[in-house]
């Protein structure tokens, strides 16, 4: 690993133990300060036990003393209700809150990475960023629930205890602390090599939750093209890319629980022989033994505990990592310079010597320059990949020119609040995305409190009414994920009556009647005719018969503006659009 590469790996990792503190931990700072004192009385309380041994061995038992043993009972007692208490607390308190934090923080990815641009998601799996919304933050669990405060706990008790052992037996301790010490140092090694394990399994896991969520959504195509093993081949490779992850991870943590045992049983070995050796010497007490046994035991169990904590932060460190890199990256329309707002939109759209690349240094587009009056309809025609869609993409805001600039009424577009822009805008793209739901739900989307009168007139404009009214629960039909149980050209019929409930002022028809047949799309255009009235509309067509009325057609060659002109006009010239509509006349 080069310098350059270890220094941004460092600074990641500062970053987030900053992130974490300044928008996880002090937020909840009352909380866990409280889950704190909760932690202290549970572990003080559960140091009781040991230290009442060494007097029910000694003062009681030796010396037959009642009147103790009442005492020590009722402090017992007093000290396991406490233990009892605290820990139900610390639980409904810090658990809750924890879950609570967890839901907050899903929300607030969710809402961050819808706001991304059109660009990163063309380059992210969807499975990969659910996957990120849904896993990365449960880490967070262990940072607000009981895991940190459990942390600090069992340092505390692990001092309390290392006082007290010293109190009973300086050597004895001393033998114990040496295997812990050499235990401690392993275990810091062991975390430092985990991290980067845990980081990984998460990218890793979400690339295999991406690839399938992509091969469950396109079965149909698997299946039509008998590749199921090939699917089934791909799914076993990125599940053993996280057993080989998983696989290094428990290698780590294993040695550091086989150190423990190994270490804490050779200290074990070391107690029983000086504790035998003192005992019959005189120079301890049993009571003492057995309460320095105890306390061992509570200067143990948190080191071991601790080891488990501190991989569970670990991981959650990891997770979080990932989450605080899509959190910092930049969202569309938070730009500074979008200062504009629309308040009466016309819809005149121009475009000035616009160019656009994907990649640097593969341009797509090269000096567009073409005005679409409001109300008016710019039909983009061409050959596949000539660059209508990234038009379209430009006119919608989901894109933005490399160089060049696109005005709206005269307004620079990177200039306007994209809010403002985007509700004046409608879109119907040649595969349409339905949510699982109802035909009505999917309707509604754009206006979820349009009234039943405003549904019907959209529903009768795109002609929805004929095929809804055959089916038994018509518009309350469930048409299943991504309304696979509706035909092509239902779906499209169910997209168009959603533009028009929407009401855009700007529409883009990207193949809207591609997945018609004849019949229907005859009822389409018609429908369309009407939805584009007063509308600023760009339209790309494939089937060019249906834009013979546009009021300017611009032909895309290579990314550049070949032709433009009425349909007439371009006949009358014979160049390429003639070529394009001639032949498909044949056809």
């Amino acid at each position: 690993m080069s310098d350059k590469e270890s220094k941004k790996k460092k600074k990641i990792k500062l970053s987030s133990v900053g992130y974490i503190f300044k928008n996880i931990i002090f937020p909840r700072r009352y909380i866990l300060l409280l889950g704190l004192v909760l932690i202290i009385l549970n572990r003080l309380s559960g140091l009781v036990l040991p230290g009442a041994s060494k007097y029910l061995i000694d003062e009681v038992i030796n010396k037959s003393n009642l009147e103790m043993l009442y005492t020590l009972l009722a402090v017992v007692a007093g000290a396991v209700l406490v233990q009892s208490v605290t820990s139900y607390s610390l639980t409904r308190l810090l658990s809750v809150e924890a879950q609570h934090l967890i839901s907050i923080l899903r929300a607030t990815v969710q809402k961050h990475i819808i706001y991304l641009p059109i660009k990163y998601f063309d380059n992210t799996k969807s499975g990969e960023l659910v996957s990120r919304i849904m896993r990365d933050v449960e880490g967070v669990r262990n940072l607000v629930g009981t895991g940190l405060v459990q942390l600090f706990g069992g340092v505390l008790t692990a001092i309390v205890a290392f006082v007290l052992l010293i109190r009973i037996n300086p050597t004895m301790t001393i033998y114990v602390m040496v295997p812990l010490i050499i235990f401690g140092l392993i275990s810091l090694k062991a975390f430092a090599f985990i991290r980067p394990i845990f980081r990984e399994r998460g990218k890793i896991n979400a690339d295999v939750q991406g690839r399938l969520t992509e091969s469950l959504n396109g079965i149909r195509v698997i299946k039509g093209f008998n590749a199921e093993t090939y699917e089934i081949a791909e799914f076993e490779k990125g599940v053993d890319r996280i057993f080989q992850n998983v696989k290094k991870s428990l290698t780590s943590t294993s040695l550091v629980t086989s150190s423990a045992t190994l270490l804490l049983g050779f200290a074990s070995v070391a107690i029983m022989g000086i504790g035998a050796t003192l005992i019959i010497n005189g120079e301890m007490t049993i009571g003492d033994f057995f309460a320095f046994t105890l306390y061992l035991g509570f200067l143990i169990a948190p080191i071991v505990q601790m080891s488990n904590i501190g991989s569970q932060i670990t991981e959650a460190f990891a997770g979080l990592d990932r989450t605080e890199e899509i959190l910092n990256s930049a969202i569309e329309g938070d730009e500074p310079e979008r200062v504009n707002r629309l308040t009466d939109l016309k819809g005149n759209i121009k475009f000035e010597n616009v160019n656009f690349s994907y990649e640097k240094g593969k341009q797509v587009l090269h000096d567009i320059n073409l005005t679409a009056e409001a109300g008016s309809v710019t039909a983009l025609v061409g050959t596949s990949g000539s660059g209508k869609t990234t038009i379209a993409g430009l006119a919608a805001s989901f894109l933005n020119p490399t160089s060049g600039k696109i005005t709206v009424d005269g307004i620079d577009l990177s200039t306007i609040k994209l809010n403002d822009y985007r509700s004046n805008l409608g879109v119907v793209l040649q595969d349409d995305f339905l949510y699982e739901g109802t035909i009505r739900e999917n309707i509604l989307f754009p206006k979820p409190e349009a009234s039943e009168a405003e549904i019907q007139r959209a529903i009768n404009a795109a002609h929805v009414k004929e095929f809804t009214d055959k089916l038994e629960e018509g518009l309350d039909t469930l048409i299943g994920e991504r309304g696979v149980k509706l035909s092509g050209g239902q779906r499209q019929r169910v997209a168009i009556a959603r533009a028009v409930l929407a009401n855009p002022k700007i529409l883009i028809l990207d193949e809207a009647t591609s997945n018609l047949d004849t019949e229907s799309e005859m009822y389409i255009q018609k429908s369309l005719a009407e939805l584009i009235k007063g509308r600023t509309t760009f339209v790309i067509a494939h089937r060019l018969s249906t834009i013979r009325q546009a009021d300017q057609i611009l032909v895309i060659e290579n990314g550049r503006i070949a032709e433009q002109g009425t349909h007439d006009e371009l006949i009358k010239a014979e160049g390429r659009y003639y070529q394009l509509y001639t032949y498909q006349a044949r056809i």
